[in-house]
């Protein structure tokens, strides 16, 4: 099966078109190799995918015949628990980090656009 299509049918992409992308603009990595689009996919290879700057892990259990639900297609991959672990943390990172930033009801006034501002060339 296709890469793109497998990524699909395994629910880590929401279209096809999205999975494609993903692979065309070099955030999949079959053992190790940068994926294309036709690359096939078989049950062992490792699989590394990066989506919305978290890094999956995977290793191929199944190839499904369907894009079912999302038990259904959990049950196609493994994923190692150092990576559940690290994208725990960058999740809670990327909170703890959302939740600094200065808040107002609605559009943020021109204070607030200053404050953010100068906190993002502090963190340069």
């Amino acid at each position: 099966m296709r890469i793109d299509k497998w990524l699909w049918f395994t629910r880590f992409y929401k279209t096809r078109g999205l999975a494609g992308s993903a692979v065309s603009g070099g955030h999949v990595r079959i053992n190790d190799a940068r994926a294309k689009a036709a690359n096939r996919v078989s049950v062992g290879d490792r699989i590394r995918l990066v989506r919305d700057q978290l890094q999956f892990n995977l290793v191929v259990e199944a190839i499904p015949t369907r894009r079912g639900p999302a038990a259904e297609a959990s049950r196609c991959y493994s994923e190692d628990e150092a990576s559940v672990a690290s994208r725990k943390k960058m999740l809670a990172e990327i909170s703890a980090d959302r939740r600094s930033m200065p808040r107002t009801p609605g559009r943020p006034d021109k204070h607030t656009q200053r404050k953010l501002r100068q906190r993002n060339r502090e963190a340069e």
